[in-house]
């Protein structure tokens, strides 16, 4: 099983990527062990993981992810599909 995720760093921004195994990639997140965006804004917070069934699945749902507004990304992780869905059509994304 494959996880896509995203984490809220100290500085309020989110990261977002994926794994093959959350628990361990979360601790070397939090540890920064994992050099790049999150050791920089550490503590780290998950706030937001969906387990897929391939690598290329939770791949193609972090580069989606990633291209999505705070907005939009915020109201996924609230489980607000109708607001996802107007800001997928409104890509003013207010």
């Amino acid at each position: 099983m494959f996880w896509v995720y995203i984490l809220q760093c100290s500085d309020g921004s989110y990261y977002t990527g994926h794994t093959e195994n959350l628990e361990i990639r979360l601790a070397s997140h939090q540890s920064g062990d994992m050099p790049g965006y999150t050791s920089t804004r550490l503590p780290v917070e998950l706030v937001f993981s969906q387990s897929m069934l391939t690598r290329a699945e939770a791949l193609s749902a972090e580069q989606q992810i990633k291209g999505w507004s705070r907005a939009k990304k915020e109201a996924m992780m609230q489980c607000d599909w109708v607001k996802v869905s107007a800001l997928a059509r409104n890509r003013t994304d207010k």
